[in-house]
This record gives structure tokens, C-alpha cells and sequence, in this order.
């Protein structure tokens, strides 16, 4: 029995040993080193000049109030990143002064800003509000068509009325769906995804779509950057373009500092013919069907879109597609397509992006529209719980005035820090009326808002900085569609499956879990 102790913990401490190799010379490890020495020359720069130029303190004083004033005065910052990035300028002038220069004016993300405005002027006009529909909205409900005209102006999506919605209350359901309509696919197939992972449902995923090539089907596909450091192979798409596969790597990761590389794709938007999309959550990779265990079970969620509306959808990712291309190309060939079939009447279906240098932050106020609306109950579900003040107070109030505010958390969390800080705002929201659960049988990861069995979105958006601020999203609003009862209906099964977080628990916290969440909440716009 001792000897096969012994020899558990020597299988066990070589294990060990051979996680800590593969890390050190892994692409992950030499990109964090890389970047972490840059940071150590910055700061003895930034150390240096300030050293040199005590003789002009006061001077500097002077500008740096003005930078804040700046700062403070800025339309679309978040109110706690100007609070922080204030004080870090009030109390280390020159260094918190040419930090936020360094970060506010990145050269990449500039570009990148502009490229973006050309490729969304150019394709302001290519998706029409139809007088008819912006008529019965607004004779059905003028708050909705307030929403689909604001979302038409900022993300150049309109309401639609001849659209099917498929809700899908896991990853192993959607996969299904997503062979099958894959298999059928006839003109073309856009892929973009935050995660794709070589494992059983990728692999899958490549055998169909490489036979779609040799059929004559144009395939594209788009994958994050970052993500792939671990989860693929570099130079990936290379592969993917030797099957005749249109692929690339948006925002690839380079050992360089740079705040251009928080900007990720995070979208996961698959487009079949012009007629169906995909769209929620779930990655193309394996824990996310539940094919491996990760954090006990992954409840996920995702929508099917057939129809008028999944012409949003194409637009996303021919948008995202022309970000890094020389020009700008034709989109009516994929755009200008008729729906060959009509649906019954069922409500309207609004797709929707997001992007982190837009005038507006759309996931937010689509979001926000929500919860300001709600009457009856506003349920929840987010894998993250990071807020700014204008999220907390409008649940807060939501819940107060006799809403029904219910959120549904993760009861095994993929980061324990994350965790950590979002517990924080537990007592505030409790206090306040509103139910918090999370969810025993694992993690989840949907990202859903229901209201009144009326209002639903579905989408790739957390409730985190990240998210709402710094990512590029996409989400599917729903108006009066019967699919929101399905939807409905299994979030009452998550509550069911879920444990009710008490007041009580919340203080009885250990104090050292409590302090540091309270350290990572000052932190938050940066996680």
C-alpha cells in the first residue's frame, strides 16, 4: 500500500514537473514574458522622467488638472474609468499622465477606429426598416420601435417580421441543428466564433465544411486572436486556406504592448446561406457541448434564425470580415437574397452588433431597455457580475418598483477572481429586492435577459467591462415571439437546478474573501 503511494506521488510530481515545462516554452508563456519585460522598460522610463523633472512639479501639476478635467469631461468613457484613471494621473502626475496618452492614442487603434467608420458608413443602407414594420411597431408598442430605430441607426440592423426563432437550452442541442443545416448549406457558410478548439465538435465541424468546398460552397471563417494561443495551432488559418477555406485570425496576438490587443472578437456568428444564423454563447469546442468536463456540467444557450432577420447577421461578419482586408467588398451579392418561404406572424426579431470604438454601446443599452421596461419579472442569466453604477442602480430600481429581478450566476466558476468580485455585489442587489441563484450542477456560461413572456435577447454579451466596453459583440432581441416562453420555460428549470443566495450568507463571508473582492472591484473596468 506505502509503495503505491510512493509511486502515485512520483507519477503525480513528474505530471507536475512536465505542466511546468510546457508552460515555460509555451506560446502563452514567451508572449506574457515578452510583454512583461516592455512593461518593466515603461515604468523605469516613466520613473526616470519623473525624476528629472521635479523642477517642473508644479508646472506639471497644472497640465495634469486639465488632463483630468479632460478625462472627466469625455462623452463615452465609463464614469469608473475616468474615477481611476484620474486618480492614478492626481497621484503620480507625469507617469499616470503619459500612461493614459500611451493607452488613449495607440497608433493600431486609431486605425482601426477608422477602418471601421469607413466599412460602417459604406454599409449604412445595405439592410432597410421597412416603413410597414416601423409602422406596427410603433401603433404595437413606440417603446420597441424607439429600440429597432436606435439599433438601426448604431448598429445598421432593423427589426424584421418574416423570421423563425429556434432556442436552443443547451450546446449538445444546437450542435445537432448546426450539422444539419451545415450539410445543407448551398452558396455560402460564414463562420466567426471567439473560441474554435481542435477536438470532436471542430473536427466535425472541418470534414463538413471542407466537402462543402468541393461542392462549389463559399466558406469563410474567423477566429480570435487571443483565444488561439492555446487552443489552436499558430498560423492556423494557413491550414484552413490549403482546403480552399477563406480564414483569419482577427487581432493575432504579437509580444508587443499594446491596449489594441484587449479589442477581441467575441462574437460566435454562423451564417448558412443568407437565410439561417446562429448565434448565443456556445464556442466550437468541445466543453461546450458537454463532450468534456471542465466545471461540472456547461449550461449554455443559443438561437436559431431563419429568415428576413438573419440578413443582420451576414452584415455583422461582412463587416468584421473587411476590418483587415484592402477593400472594402460588394455586399449585396450575399445580402440582396429573397426569402424564398414565409413564416407565420410571430413577432419581430432584431439582430444587432457591437463594438468597442462605436458612438454608442449597444449591448448595454439594449440591456438597459430591458430592465427599464420590465413590468411583471426580469430574469437573468450571466456566467460574470461585473457592473457599472448605471447597470446596479437600474436593476436596483427595476426591483424596487415591484419587478420580479431574478439573476442566475454560476454555482462552479471557470475563473475563482471573477468570482470573487462578483459575490461583491450580491448584498447591494439582495438589499435591494432583487433574487440572486447560482447554478449547482456547474457553470454557465448564457448570456440571456427575459421579460413579461414579451421581451428576450439572446447573445455573445457578459455582464463585465469587457463585454460591454472593450469587445466586439452581437445579440438577437426578440419582440412577442412564442419562442420567449421556451426560453422562459428553461430558465425556470436553471432556478429549479439553482441555490437562492441569502442576505446572511453574503455577510457571513470569510473576511479575507470579502477584502479581496473588494481590492478586485476597484480593479473591475480593467477585468
Amino acid at each position: 500500500m506505502e509503495s503505491r503511494a510512493k509511486e502515485t506521488a512520483k507519477k503525480t510530481a513528474k505530471k507536475g514537473k512536465n505542466g511546468i515545462v510546457k508552460l515555460i516554452f509555451s506560446r502563452i508563456f514567451i508572449f506574457a514574458l515578452l510583454i512583461f519585460l516592455q512593461l518593466l522598460v515603461l515604468f523605469y522610463f516613466f520613473w526616470h522622467v519623473n525624476e528629472q523633472f521635479k523642477i517642473f512639479y508644479d508646472f506639471i501639476r497644472i497640465i495634469t488638472v486639465f488632463l483630468v478635467l479632460y478625462i472627466v469631461n469625455e462623452k463615452k468613457s465609463d464614469p469608473t474609468m475616468k474615477m481611476i484613471w484620474s486618480i492614478v494621473i492626481l497621484i503620480i502626475p507625469i507617469f499616470g499622465a503619459l500612461l493614459y496618452l500611451f493607452v488613449k492614442f495607440q497608433p493600431t487603434s486609431v486605425l482601426l477606429r477608422k477602418r471601421l467608420e469607413v466599412i460602417n458608413h459604406r454599409s449604412d443602407n445595405y439592410l432597410e426598416y421597412k416603413t410597414d414594420i416601423k409602422d406596427k411597431l410603433q401603433k404595437d408598442d413606440p417603446l420597441i420601435e424607439n429600440l429597432g430605430e436606435y439599433i438601426y441607426k448604431y448598429s445598421g440592423c432593423p427589426p424584421y417580421e418574416n423570421s423563425k426563432i429556434t432556442y436552443f437550452a443547451s450546446g449538445e442541442e444546437k450542435y445537432d441543428y448546426l450539422i444539419k443545416k451545415l450539410k445543407e448549406a448551398k452558396s455560402f457558410i460564414f463562420l466567426e466564433y471567439f473560441i474554435i478548439e481542435e477536438g470532436e465538435v471542430w473536427n466535425s465541424v472541418l470534414e463538413i465544411i471542407k466537402q462543402k468546398v468541393k461542392e462549389g460552397v463559399e466558406v469563410r471563417v474567423i477566429y480570435d486572436g487571443m483565444c488561439s494561443l492555446t487552443k489552436l495551432p499558430m498560423g492556423y488559418f494557413k491550414e484552413l486556406r490549403e482546403y480552399g477555406i477563406k480564414a483569419k485570425s482577427f487581432n493575432p496576438m504579437r509580444p508587443f504592448l499594446s491596449t489594441h490587443q484587449n479589442n477581441r472578437d467575441h462574437r460566435k456568428n454562423l451564417v448558412i446561406d443568407g437565410t439561417i444564423a446562429f448565434t448565443g454563447g456556445i464556442n466550437l469546442a468541445d466543453e461546450y457541448m458537454n463532450l468534456k468536463e471542465r466545471f461540472g456540467y456547461w449550461k449554455d444557450t443559443a438561437v436559431m434564425i431563419e429568415g428576413e432577420a438573419a440578413k443582420s447577421f451576414t452584415l455583422l461578419f461582412l463587416q468584421m470580415w473587411n476590418v483587415t482586408e484592402k477593400t472594402i467588398g460588394n455586399f449585396d451579392r450575399y445580402l440582396d437574397i429573397d426569402i424564398p418561404y414565409k413564416f407565420p406572424n410571430n413577432g419581430y426579431v432584431i439582430g444587432y452588433g457591437d463594438d468597442p470604438f462605436g458612438k454608442e454601446h449597444v449591448g448595454e443599452s439594449v440591456y438597459l431597455h430591458i430592465i427599464n421596461t420590465a413590468n411583471r419579472y426580469l430574469h437573468i442569466v450571466t456566467p460574470y457580475l461585473v457592473i457599472d453604477n448605471v447597470m446596479m442602480s437600474s436593476l436596483k430600481f427595476a426591483a424596487k418598483r415591484g419587478v420580479d429581478v431574478k439573476i442566475v450566476m454560476p454555482g462552479i466558476p471557470d475563473k475563482a477572481y471573477a468570482f470573487c468580485l462578483a459575490r461583491t455585489y450580491y448584498s447591494e442587489l439582495i438589499e435591494a429586492g432583487v433574487e440572486i441563484y447560482e447554478y449547482t450542477p456547474g457553470f454557465t456560461h448564457a448570456k440571456m435577459f427575459i421579460s413579461d413572456d414579451e421581451k428576450a435577447t439572446v447573445g455573445t454579451i457578459n455582464l463585465d467591462y469587457r463585454s460591454l466596453f472593450l469587445h466586439f459583440e452581437n445579440g438577437c432581441f426578440i419582440y412577442k415571439n412564442k419562442t420567449i416562453l421556451d426560453i422562459e420555460e428553461d430558465y425556470q428549470q436553471m432556478l429549479k437546478d439553482s441555490k437562492k443566495v441569502s442576505l446572511i450568507e453574503c455577510r457571513n463571508r470569510p473576511v479575507l474573501y470579502k477584502a479581496c473582492g473588494k481590492v478586485l472591484r476597484l480593479l473591475a473596468p480593467l477585468m
